[in-house]
Order: structure tokens, then C-alpha cells, then sequence
């Protein structure tokens, strides 16, 4: 970590600013690194691409890395027509030789030929108590150690074996490795130091085939870690670490023995935990060694440095039942090769994707130059901030550059930190486009750190705290213009959506029994890694809730309890899931600009290629991904995300689902598709969605512009409100004057009658002026609220028209007056307890913004749209129950007047009654 104690000199102060000045960007740090070594850099122009030839020498891994790091990518193999030219015009720029290559696909070319090795392999059969091979080494004390070796298990047994035993005196269980095979088919291993016991680990496949292994372990804070087929598996500290005193150092002068587990010094075997397979290529260092050691390792090198053992028959004592053969071993790795391109004699071949050679980086022609340009315009403003913590805080002077070589986690956590307080304290928290490249191109290495020391694992945690601090700070909105600026450079924001999910991954190897999950959320960004046990009795939906930042909206991902029961069936017992979580800021506005003036669309054939014009990114983004052994597993996910439509006012949305592919449309860094996706429900401020796959997802709003009336237009829609109500109204009236004047007799029919007509009559006045009344915010209010009463009464009275004719035709047993009562409640006891209760709820929403109307945009509108379905709903009912009963009258009635009639008459007769038996019966 980085002290703040210090005050450093001037001189030390105007190297800081200096040399952030000068590493600002990738291409000074690379015309630096090369000049020094004796290259220029050459760059070469065509019609489309800018092309950047690096001669420092790296495997494939690391140049393809170092590409993306400067925001280009790898060579890709130029066409067949292009060969020629493009060998030539490398040639004039003195370029020879192999350079690597990109995979179109993906997928590396696998060894054909792959160097063979004669070794001593043991041999161990059935599983005995007296078969063991003793190491005649003698062993220092180790306080840092390394045991690499092949191993082929013996499949016919599940129990415990011991692969070695290295025994003190102090201790009989001094350092060992055992494993065994799981339910799910997987070797597990476990480490023991000091009688100390790691957790058994899924290693390998237990199918029968070799398999490389390596376990490393030092006594610095008990670090651990365990490396199966080249790959490490496990790793942790604190293994043997008792109470505040460190660890102590593996003792010397023990016995190791291959193949038993020692219960005394050097013997007393027990046949159940011996080990059965073969065993070869054993080699013991008392150091730790690098990934790429243990590679190389792996593919029959000798590292030759601190070695305490090295595989060797003179070297071992086997007992006599042990068979030991001499075989010819095919070494497993390195099982990649790699294309290069032969410049001058215009071909193509493979290299080990391990060898070092030169390559050239691709640019998209427009991003080289927008580089360049940032590059000259750039006013250092990310450099003159850190000035302010120049005085407390010691930088190293590479912190901003992209060199070829890996970051060291430490120094990514101190850089992190810097840059976090220089963001967080900025007098100017608007970000140049130079500033952020420099900050996506630190993000790019932190991101591809790899972490070889086990005490390094403790400030994991740490650096996920920071790497999304700093992920938030340049997403806020202020930095929307800038994200636009460099987008052609970065292949879209979602860049930096794949540098997060890379971070997570990072955080696994912090998982243990006894934390099962780890989050980490810093205001709108945040990232969560969890362990889930799949055997388990009860499994449930596993969801990732994230409260928003805005009080009361949050988020939700969950996979689906029968999708855990579906991976439990297929016999995973744990797994992985990683989550993210991006709240609304500039990555979402940027997305939507760069959406909005070319068209959102899916090219998979699942959604048929559809596309929507016009949308806009109107949530968070949020991801989920499980895996297993770390290989990802495709589950089906649901997610429900929170609305933000205050940047698109006036204008109606749609829903659409969709999640981010990153194989469409490369050079834009991928594409929104809906495949897979669909709304489950959807609500004004929230949308509920399912898809059938894992990845990164959001909601997008589909705008539907609405066409702005002219004056005229609202004159003549007004007139003509007014003209049909006014008509409506003046019959209404004459209809009312008519049933008082002409003497109808009084009876149920004319008394629900009269009140429908004055229900709608009054709410016909009220629809008339209520343009008037908009003007007054109070009067529109009361007209509201009277327009809702009305109509609804209105609505109202026509159920009890239908509960009126239910009486007559299908079931008489309640008297007139208590009908009547009862009629009165409907009719407007109803209404009123529905607008009342509305007004309670929703005062502060009742009224639309632009009429005296209900809010349609909002849940107020159901307060009368709800009734109504209903009342539409029994009216139909009654209406389908009346006929029923009607035509079963009609046919009872038809028989009982012409019994000996013939079949036509009898008809005839139904089709009259069934017409006019229910106008009979209403009028009584």
C-alpha cells in the first residue's frame, strides 16, 4: 500500500507530473519502450485501417492483450487477394518474419505434433498397505515450496488416496496431498501442512486420462494454491496459521514417501487411504513458481532453479510390488498453437501460442486518428489534479502507461486508489476524452491482473472496492458528452461492462465455506460473486436485489428455483453465480445516442431479424452468470427493472426486452437483441421480464411519438365535443321532461330508467364546459371528481338495468320495495364509495395534467376503467343467462299451446315467444 506520510521533494514532485504528462497516453508509452530497446515504431496507413508494428517480442497471449489494451486489435489474416500486397507493404516498411495472428473464431488450433518425453512411471495397482515408494532426498526446511508431478487416477475407487506424505518427527503430517473422487466424477484434492487441512477442491476429470498437477504453499501468511492441467484451481491463505503467530517453515530432514499415508515416521500404512494409478515426473522446489512456470512445467521443462528433487529412478526406493515401467510420455501441454503470418514469403503457419514474437496492432482508421487528436489536444487535467496528492502520495512512475508487462496487484491497488481520491476530489468532474481513454486503459490491465501471491488474495476485496468506485465516477452523467466522443475508440460503452465482469471473476477465489457471498456496491455500480449449494433439500429462486440510490426503486435477477432443481438433476452439487448491476447514468445515455440515429436490431434468426426504430435504454443494466468448474452454464433468468422515463416526457413508451450480444456488430463492441426475451408484465414505472439465457440485460422503451395538435385542431375537436354532447344532452332532457309529462305509470323500469337519465345528462353538462374549467386548477379538480361520479353512476344504473331484468326472467324472490332499496345502493351508494375511496388514496394524482380528467398516467385510471369491465362483464352475463332461460320458456310454453301441432308450427311458435316473451315480461 501507499504511504501518505510521505512529502516528497521537489525534484520528485516535477517527476510525477512529468511523467504522468509523458505516459498520458498508450502511444508515448510505447514509442518509450521501444526506442529504448532500438525500434522505431512503424505505423502503417491504408484505406481503411491503421496498422502498428511492435517489435518487442510477446506470446500470443500477452500481444493480444497488449492490442486491446491500446483500444485495437490483434492482426487479423488479410484476404486472399490481399496477401501479396499486404506482405509487400510490410516488406518496404523493413518488416520480416512471423507475426502473429488474430482467430476469426475464437478458437485456438490444437498441437498436431507434441514432443515426446521417456520417463520412469510408477505403477501402483490395488489399493495395499504395503506399496510405497520412499524419495532418497535429503529435504531442507522449506519455508516456501513447490511439488509438481503427472498423474493418472485409478477410476475404480472413490475413497481417499494419498498421493504423497512428508513426515517430521514434529510432525507426521507435515505436508501432504490426498484426494478423492466426487458424485459428480470430479478428483478433488486437499492440501495438509503442519496437520492442517485445506478444503477438498474439484480438480480434474476423473476419466483415466494424465493429468498434471502442481500445489504450492509458503509460509508468508500460509498461502496456498493448487494448479490441475496448467489451470490454478484453489488458492487461500492462512493455511497452518495458528492463532497471531505466523506459520512456521516446513521442517527438514523428513521422509517423503510417494503413494502411503505415514501414520508413524516412514510406515504403518493403512490399505483404504493408499493411492491407486500412475504417477510420473515428480519434481519438489522450495520456492513458489509463476503461472508460466508451471506451464511450462506442465510441458516437460525442467526449471532448474531451486530445485530439491527432480524425477530420477536412482533417485527413488520402490518397494517390490510397485511396478516401475519406463514409458513414452506424450506431454500434454502446451496444447495450443497459434497462427503467424510469414512476411515475404506471403504464407501462413503455427507457432506455440507460448513463443515470443513480434505483432501489429489493427486500428479502425477514424479511432487512430480521434486517438491521435485526443492525444495533441489533451490539456493533462487528470495529471494537474493529481498534483493536490502529489505532496502525500508516492506514484510509481509507470501507474498510467500500459507496458507490456503484467501489473503486480499491489501496485493496480495503489493506482486505483490514487486515481479514486484524484475522481472523487476533482475541482472539474467533467472528464477529457484523453483522461478517460487513460483511465479505461488502467481499468483494461487491473482487470487482467493476475494474482501468483497468496497473500496478495487479501487485497482482492480492496481492489474490487476501488475498481468500482472508480467505474462509478466516470459514469456519471456529466460525462455523457465525453463517453459519446470516444466511442468510436473504445467499441462502445459497453466496454467497460466487460472489463466489470472480468473484475468479478476475480473475487471467486474469495469465496470459502464460511462466506458464501461477497458484494461490493458503490452508490449506481456494484458487482456480487456467490457459492451456491446445490445438495441442499430446498432449493429457491436465487436472486441479486439491488436498492437503487433513489429511495424506494430497486432492481431484481433471479434464477428460477426450478432451474437450481434442473441443475441439481444433472448432477452439479455447487456453483458460481456472479451478478452486476449498473444504475441509470452515461452508460445508458450513451448507449441511447448511439442507438438513435441507427436502428435497434436483432440479426438472430429467433426474432426474425425484427427491428424497432426510435429506442431508448430506459433502466439499469443488470447480469447474471452461473458457472461450474469454471465453465459457464446457461440457465433461464428473471429480471425486473425499474423505469427512468423523465428524459423522454410527453411521448408514449414501449417495452422491449433485450439483452447486450457482444458477437454483433464488432467494430460497435455489440448490439441490443431481443432473442430468447420476452415482457411478463409491465407497469408504468417498473417491467418484469424472462429470458432463456444468462448475460447482461436491461429494458429498453420503445417511443412512439405523439403528433402535437395545432390550435385549430384542438378549436375543432372542441366544437365538436361540445356539438355531439350538447345533442346527447338536449335528448336526454326531452326523454326526462317526456316520463314526467306523458304519465307513465310509476314502476321499478321508470324509476331506473329516470335516474340513468339524469346520470347522463349531468355528466354530458359537466363533459361540455370541463375545457372551461381547466384553467382553475380547483374548479378543475371538483369537475373532476363530479365527471367521475356521474359517469359512474351512470354505469351504475345500467347494472341495474341488468340485476332489473335478472329479477323478472330468472329469479323472483325479493319484494318491489326492498329491490328498490337496494337498486338506490347500486345505483349511487356504489359511486360515490369508489370516488371517495380514489380521493383518499390518490388525491395528489387524481387529476390529468392537461385535461380535467382522470390520471390516465397513473393507476387513477382503474378507479373507474375497473368498474366498468366489471359492470360490461355481468351485464353480458345476465344478458347470455336471460336468452337461456327465454328460449327454454318459449319452448315449454310452445308445446303446452299447440301439443299436436306439427314440428314447423312449433318452431314458428318458439322463434315468437323467444322474441317476445322477455319484452312481456319487462313491461310488467
Amino acid at each position: 500500500m501507499f504511504r501518505r506520510d510521505l512529502r516528497p521533494d521537489s525534484w520528485f514532485f516535477s517527476f510525477l507530473v512529468g511523467s504522468l504528462s509523458r505516459s498520458l497516453f498508450a502511444f508515448a508509452a510505447l514509442a518509450k519502450n521501444q526506442t529504448s530497446k532500438g525500434f522505431a515504431p512503424v505505423t502503417i496507413e491504408t484505406s481503411r485501417h491503421m496498422y502498428e508494428y511492435v517489435a518487442t517480442a510477446l506470446d500470443w497471449w500477452h500481444a493480444d492483450r497488449y492490442c486491446e489494451h491500446h483500444f485495437a486489435q490483434l492482426l487479423f489474416e488479410p484476404q486472399d487477394s490481399e496477401q501479396a500486397s499486404f506482405s509487400k507493404l510490410l516488406q518496404s516498411h523493413h518488416i520480416r518474419g512471423s507475426v502473429w495472428l488474430n482467430e476469426r473464431d475464437g478458437v485456438l488450433h490444437k498441437l498436431k505434433w507434441r514432443r515426446d518425453h521417456i520417463v520412469p512411471v510408477l505403477v501402483f495397482g490395488d489399493k495395499t498397505d504395503t506399496k510405497y515408494v520412499k524419495v532418497l532426498s535429503d529435504f531442507p526446511a522449506l519455508p516456501a515450496v513447490t511439488a509438481c508431478a503427472h498423474l493418472q487416477w485409478d477410476t475404480r475407487t472413490q475413497e481417499i488416496a494419498t498421493i504423497f506424505s512428508y513426515a517430521v518427527p514434529a510432525f507426521i503430517n507435515e505436508f501432504q496431498l490426498r484426494g478423492f473422487v466426487d458424485e459428480e466424477g470430479f478428483v478433488r484434492f486437499a492440501l495438509i501442512v503442519h496437520g492442517h487441512h485445506s478444503p477438498y477442491l474439484p480438480m480434474f476429470r476423473a476419466d483415466g486420462q494424465w493429468h498434471h498437477f502442481c500445489v504450492t504453499w509458503q509460509q508468508e501468511n500460509g498461502t496456498w494454491a493448487i494448479y490441475a492441467d496448467g489451470k490454478r484451481r484453489a488458492s487461500a491463505s492462512g493455511l497452518c496459521a495458528v492463532g497471531p503467530s505466523a506459520p512456521q517453515a516446513i521442517y527438514g530432514q523428513g521422509t517423503f514417501i510417494i503413494g502411503q499415508d505415514q501414520d508413524s515416521l516412514g510406515g504403518t500404512f493403512r490399505e483404504k487411504e493408499s493411492f491407486s494409478g500412475n504417477i510420473t515426473d515428480l519434481h519438489i522446489w522450495q520456492r513458489v513458481l509463476s503461472a508460466e512456470q508451471i506451464e511450462k512445467i506442465r510441458s516437460c521443462w525442467v526449471v532448474e532453479q531451486d530445485l530439491v528433487f527432480g524425477w530420477s529412478s536412482n533417485a527413488l526406493e520402490v518397494e517390490s510390488t510397485v511396478q516401475e515401467v519406463t514409458a513414452q510420455f506424450l506431454c500434454p501441454g502446451p496444447v495450443e498453437e497459434c497462427r503467424v503470418f510469414e512476411v515475404g514469403s506471403n504464407g501462413f503457419s503455427y507457432a506455440s501460442c507460448l513463443q515470443s514474437l513480434p505483432f501489429i496492432c489493427r486500428y479502425r482508421k477514424d479511432a487512430y486518428w480521434q486517438l491521435k487528436k485526443a492525444q495533441l489536444e489533451s490539456s493533462h487535467s487528470l495529471t494537474s489534479r493529481v498534483n493536490t496528492l502529489a505532496e502525500r502520495t508516492v506514484i510509481p512512475e509507470n501507474v498510467f502507461t500500459s507496458d507490456v508487462q503484467d501489473m503486480n496487484l499491489s501496485v493496480a491497488l495503489g493506482a486505483l486508489d490514487v486515481l479514486a481520491t484524484v475522481l472523487r476530489e476533482g475541482e472539474t468532474p467533467v472528464l477529457e476524452s484523453s483522461d478517460l481513454l487513460t483511465v479505461l486503459q488502467l481499468l483494461k490491465q487491473v482487470s487482467d491482473v493476475e494474482v501468483q501471491e497468496g497473500e496478495e488474495l487479501e487485497m482482492l476485496e480492496q481492489l474490487g472496492q476501488y475498481y468500482v468506485e472508480v467505474t462509478e465516477l466516470i459514469l456519471e452523467e456529466q460525462n455523457v458528452e465525453t463517453w459519446s466522443s470516444v466511442s468510436q475508440v473504445i467499441g462502445g460503452p459497453m466496454t467497460v461492462v466487460e472489463l466489470c465482469d472480468r473484475m468479478v471473476s476475480h473475487l471467486a477465489p474469495l469465496l470459502t465455506a464460511g462466506r458464501t457471498k461477497i458484494t461490493v456496491q458503490h452508490k449506481s455500480v456494484g458487482m456480487e460473486v456467490r457459492k451456491l449449494e446445490l445438495s441442499r433439500q430446498e432449493l429457491s429462486s436465487e436472486a441479486y436485489l439491488v436498492q437503487s440510490p433513489e429511495k424506494g426503486r430497486h432492481d431484481l435477477i433471479e434464477v428460477p428455483a426450478e432451474e437450481m432443481q434442473r441443475l441439481k438433476a444433472r448432477g452439479l452439487r455447487r456453483v458460481t453465480m456472479k451478478n452486476m448491476w449498473f444504475g441509470y447514468g452515461s452508460l445508458q445515455r450513451c448507449l441511447s445516442s448511439a442507438g438513435s440515429s441507427a436502428v435497434f436490431q436483432d440479426t438472430t434468426a429467433s426474432d426474425g431479424g425484427q427491428k424497432y426504430l426510435s429506442t431508448t435504454v430506459g433502466t439499469a443494466v443488470i447480469s447474471s452468470a452461473l458457472l461450474s468448474d469454471y465453465q459457464e452454464i446457461s440457465t433461464s433468468v428473471h429480471y425486473r427493472l425499474q423505469h427512468r422515463v423523465q428524459d423522454i416526457p410527453n411521448k408514449l413508451v414501449g417495452p422491449i426486452c433485450a439483452f447486450w450480444n457482444f458477437s454483433l456488430s464488432s467494430d460497435a463492441g455489440g448490439m441490443w437483441s431481443t432473442a430468447g426475451c420476452s415482457v411478463v408484465t409491465s407497469l408504468l414505472d417498473s417491467t418484469a421480464c424472462f429470458c432463456n439465457h444468462t448475460t447482461n440485460f436491461a429494458v429498453l422503451l420503445q417511443v412512439y411519438e405523439m403528433q402535437q395538435r395545432t390550435t385549430k385542431e384542438e378549436l375543432t375537436l372542441q366544437t365538436l365535443t361540445f356539438i355531439g354532447c350538447g345533442v346527447s344532452f338536449c335528448a336526454l332532457i326531452v326523454t326526462f321532461i317526456l316520463f314526467l309529462a306523458v304519465g307513465v305509470p310509476k314502476s321499478e323500469r321508470t324509476t331506473v330508467h329516470k335516474n340513468l337519465i339524469f346520470a347522463l345528462a349531468a355528466a354530458e353538462a359537466l363533459l361540455m364546459f370541463s375545457e372551461l374549467a381547466k384553467t382553475n386548477q380547483v374548479v378543475c379538480f371538483m369537475v373532476t371528481a363530479c365527471l367521475h361520479l356521474f359517469f359512474m353512476a351512470a354505469f351504475s344504473w345500467m347494472l341495474v338495468e341488468g340485476l332489473l331484468l335478472w329479477s323478472k326472467v330468472v329469479a323472483v324472490n325479493m319484494s318491489e320495495d326492498r329491490r328498490m332499496k337496494f337498486y338506490y345502493v347500486t345505483g349511487w351508494g356504489l359511486p360515490v364509495v369508489i370516488v371517495g375511496v380514489t380521493l383518499a388514496t390518490s388525491f395528489n394524482k387524481y387529476v390529468a395534467d392537461n385535461h380535467c380528467w382522470l390520471n390516465v398516467q397513473t393507476n387513477v385510471i382503474w378507479a373507474f376503467v375497473g368498474p366498468v369491465l366489471f359492470i360490461l362483464a355481468v351485464n353480458t352475463f345476465v344478458l347470455c343467462r336471460v336468452v337461456m332461460v327465454t328460449v327454454s320458456s318459449a319452448r315449454r310454453r310452445s308445446k303446452m299451446l299447440t301439443p299436436n301441432s306439427s314440428l314447423e308450427n312449433q318452431i314458428g311458435i318458439q322463434i315468437w315467444v323467444t322474441v317476445h316473451l322477455p319484452e312481456a315480461v319487462y313491461l310488467l
